[in-house]
């Protein structure tokens, strides 16, 4: 008898779930506002675009070494330098099919089955996920508002002993951004314990006002994700990288030649060329900003005003208890019935939080900005006719 294994048994990323329940209204003849996807609404940048369309008539796309294309490699070496001032060599950069390859391949590679690793709540579900999957022991570290949702030392301490953390800077679901000393004691606390330290800096490029430093800038003995979908706005194309010390690096390379042979071949063309897009790529990043204002004001008329900084991303991470008890108790029942009477939709916050998910939701100010307008209006006037 087929069956799934035990390790398949991870909870589902409600997100997916919402999207499902999107695209079932939408074929049903309905509209739906987006405030759920986690994505660009632009697409790929013309460069990217122009760069795939000319090989395509010239190459005919075969595998890349697993580590990805040198030129690729080297390119993003130059990115740190542009961007950050530090050298990072080729060797340490492994391209990946997207960053959730990265997690996985990285997760295979500094961790063995029952080591603890560290993870914020609340924070990307598919850390967790993928942790557990592969056998690790998954501690939750909280973070609130009383920390302005960022980890502290003294909460570091108390989940000791790990062997390995995971952060993210800007951060999925709360937009917040480690400042650079906050990001320099974490860095240093690391390697005064030990712990393998894994940052997430997908969302590096898209901040507001705030400095965002690469964590490479205070260390070299750490582990370092980026990926082309959210800057670069490249989310269907699947193309992430990983920066690591050369012994980790290689070794994630190696697990590469099995797991995924290489990354795509047409992905890293369009990769490649996407570095020298900026201009289009900083316009989306002043749309974002543009969508940020819109929504948070929005948020503030239907007295929505308690949520995380939103310094970075694209997203809100909104507490919403005031008014989940008029629909059944969680965030959950709250985006179900915002998706079937106003046709919004946005993510229950159990998917980041399975402890306090319940009271939040995460909308995603990536979309058009008229979609985010239209959506405050809305939820303003449900929630006024709904009273205290």
């Amino acid at each position: 008898m087929v069956k799934p294994s035990a390790r398949s048994n991870v909870a589902p990323f409600y997100v997916m779930e919402v999207m499902r329940a999107a695209e079932q209204r939408e074929r049903a003849g309905h509209e739906v506002l987006h405030l759920e996807v986690g994505q660009p609404s632009t697409g790929a940048p013309a460069g990217a675009v122009a760069a795939v369309s000319e090989i395509m008539q010239v190459d005919n796309l075969g595998y890349t070494g697993a580590a990805g294309m040198p030129r690729l490699r080297d390119r993003i070496g130059r990115w740190y330098r542009d961007r950050h001032q530090i050298d990072v060599a080729t060797e340490r950069i492994v391209v990946t099919t997207g960053a959730s390859g990265s997690c996985v391949l990285t997760f295979l590679a500094a961790f063995d089955h029952g080591q603890r690793v560290g993870v914020l709540e609340p924070g990307y579900p598919c850390y967790r996920n993928d942790l557990q999957a592969l056998g690790a022991d998954v501690v939750a570290i909280q973070v609130g508002h009383d920390t302005g949702f960022r980890p502290t030392i003294t909460q570091l301490d108390a989940a000791l002993p790990l062997d390995g953390l995971v952060i993210a800077s800007p951060s999925n679901p709360t937009g917040t951004v480690l400042p650079p000393a906050e990001l320099r004691a974490v860095v240093n606390w690391a390697t005064d314990h030990q712990v393998t330290l894994i940052v997430d800096e997908i969302y590096h490029g898209i901040t507001y006002d705030v400095e965002c430093p690469s964590a490479l800038q205070y260390g070299d003995d750490l582990i370092v994700f980026n990926s082309f979908s959210k800057y670069f706005s490249m989310t269907g194309w699947r193309l992430g990288w990983v920066v690591a010390p050369p012994a980790m690096a290689a070794a994630i390379e190696r697990l590469s030649q099995s797991l995924t042979i290489a990354p795509p071949t047409v992905s890293q063309v369009a990769g490649l060329a996407a570095f020298d897009c900026t201009d289009e790529l900083d316009a989306n990043v002043d749309r974002y900003r543009r969508n940020r204002t819109v929504m948070l004001e929005g948020l503030g008329r239907a007295g929505l005003s308690r949520y995380a900084p939103a310094d970075g991303a694209f997203y809100v991470w909104a507490d919403v208890s005031r008014l989940v008890g008029h629909v059944g108790g969680s965030s959950q029942d709250l985006a179900g019935v915002w998706l079937d009477e106003l046709g919004v939709a946005a993510t229950p916050g159990i998917d980041f939080d399975r402890q306090r998910g319940h009271d939040f939701i995460r909308f995603s100010y990536a979309t058009a900005t008229d979609a985010i307008t239209e959506a405050m209006d809305r939820i303003g006037a449900w929630v006024e006719q709904i009273g205290p």
